[in-house]
C-alpha cells in the first residue's frame, strides 16, 4: 500500500443476509486529506466509515488503514491510532476533562486506577482547541448537544491519531451549536495538518469550509467522488437526493435549496 494513503477500500460488499449494505465499493483517501460524506438515509455511509475505523470486515474486497491489511493486522492496536466520534455515545455523568481523559482507557467512564498522569496536560490542550477548556468542569449531564459533541472530538483527539472520523457530529445540534461545531472542525484541521478527516453529514451546510473533497454515496454505491470543487455540483446533488438542486458557495461554504 501507498503508505501516502490513509485509506484504501477496494472492491469491498458488506453483506447482511440477503442485504448489501454496500456493493463493489473502491475508494482512496490521501493522507491529511479532510472528507465530507454525503448521502440519504441508509445510502451506506456509516458503514464505509465502519470500515475506515476497523469497526466492520468487508464479506468480500479488502480494506488497508493506515498501512496496514484489515485480516493481516491486530485491529485493536489499529484502532488505537484512529479517533472515532459518535455523537449518540453516551458516557458516564463524568467531568468534561475527565470525559476526555477516558478516551485514553477507551472506556465510558473515568477509571480511578488508571494512570492518565502522562495525558493530564494534552487533555487540556484540546479541550481548549474545541472550546470547551472553560467548562472542564461540566458534567456530561449538564452540557448541551453541542457542548457533547466538541467534548467527544476532544476526547477521539487525546490519543494523537492519524485519523478522525466523525459521525454525523451535527447531529441534533442548533444553529449556534453547528457553527461553533464546524468553526472547531476548521481549527482542528489547520492545527493538525496531517491529520486525515472523514465525516459524515446528511446536509451540505455542514461541509465545513476546510473540506478538500467529496465522497457521494447512494444505494450502497459511491456515485461521486474526488476535490469538493470538482464533486460539489448541483448535478451531482441532484442525482444523489433525486429532485431538481440549486446550489450556492458562500465564504467557502456550500447552501442547497431545492430546484
Amino acid at each position: 500500500m501507498n503508505e501516502r494513503n490513509a485509506l484504501q477500500i477496494t472492491d469491498v460488499t458488506v453483506r447482511r443476509g440477503e442485504n448489501h449494505l454496500v456493493e463493489d465499493v473502491s475508494l482512496t483517501i490521501p493522507a491529511g486529506s479532510h472528507w465530507a460524506v454525503l448521502g440519504p438515509n441508509g445510502a451506506g455511509k456509516s458503514t464505509i466509515l465502519k470500515l475506515a475505523g476497523g469497526r466492520l470486515y468487508p464479506t468480500t474486497g479488502s480494506v488497508q488503514i493506515l498501512g496496514e491489511q484489515i485480516g493481516r493486522t491486530d485491529v485493536r492496536e489499529l484502532q488505537k491510532r484512529i479517533g472515532y466520534v459518535d455523537p449518540k455515545q453516551r458516557l458516564d455523568d463524568i467531568s468534561a476533562y475527565e470525559a476526555v481523559l477516558s478516551g485514553v482507557s477507551a472506556s465510558n467512564g473515568y477509571i480511578q486506577r488508571f494512570d492518565y498522569a502522562p495525558h493530564q496536560a494534552h487533555a487540556t490542550g484540546m479541550l481548549e482547541l474545541v472550546g470547551m477548556d472553560d467548562k472542564s468542569d461540566r458534567l456530561w449531564s449538564q452540557m448541551s448537544q453541542g457542548e457533547k459533541a466538541r467534548t467527544l472530538i476532544a476526547r477521539a483527539l487525546v490519543t494523537d491519531p492519524q485519523m478522525l472520523l466523525l459521525d454525523e457530529p451535527s447531529t441534533g445540534l442548533d444553529l449556534p451549536g453547528r457553527e461553533t461545531l464546524l468553526r472547531v472542525v476548521d481549527d482542528l484541521r489547520a492545527s493538525h495538518p496531517t491529520l486525515t478527516t472523514v465525516l459524515i453529514t446528511h446536509h451540505v451546510e455542514e461541509v465545513a469550509a476546510s473540506t478538500t473533497d467529496v465522497l457521494m454515496v447512494r444505494d450502497g454505491g459511491i456515485q461521486a467522488s474526488g476535490p469538493v470543487d470538482e464533486v460539489m455540483t448541483a448535478a451531482n446533488l441532484g442525482v444523489l437526493y433525486d429532485m431538481d438542486v440549486q446550489l450556492q458557495r458562500v465564504e467557502g461554504r456550500w447552501f442547497a435549496f431545492s430546484g
